[in-house]
């Protein structure tokens, strides 16, 4: 990364995003695990997150192979508190698996 660039801070979630599941079977979702990768190699700080817990985010991390890209795996939370309220990500952008491809 060069210093012109901005590293960002990015918060990956699991379920619908980095796998899909069919009853009990997961699914990875390639293009997500690339971006992971891409993001990961490019210097931004990743967090693994779900509402299923941060040791179901690592367990899943751990499967795809992607584990080493995150600096920790975190549930999500429920109650935020903080200055700006709900304004609080309105400075954040939203990328959903659909279109990981073009970023």
């Amino acid at each position: 990364m060069t210093p012109d660039q901005k590293k960002h801070v990015i918060y990956i979630d699991v379920d619908d995003t980095l796998i899909r599941t069919f009853g009990s079977k997961q699914i990875p979702m390639p293009l997500s695990i690339e971006y992971v990768r891409r993001m990961s190699g490019a210097g931004h700080e990743l967090f693994c997150w779900s509402r299923g817990g941060g040791e179901y985010a690592r367990k899943i991390a751990i499967s795809l192979g992607i584990d080493d890209c995150f600096t920790a795996f975190l549930p999500k939370p429920s109650v935020v508190f903080d200055d700006r309220g709900k304004k609080l990500l309105d400075h954040c952008e939203f990328v959903l698996p659909g279109n990981v491809s073009s970023y």
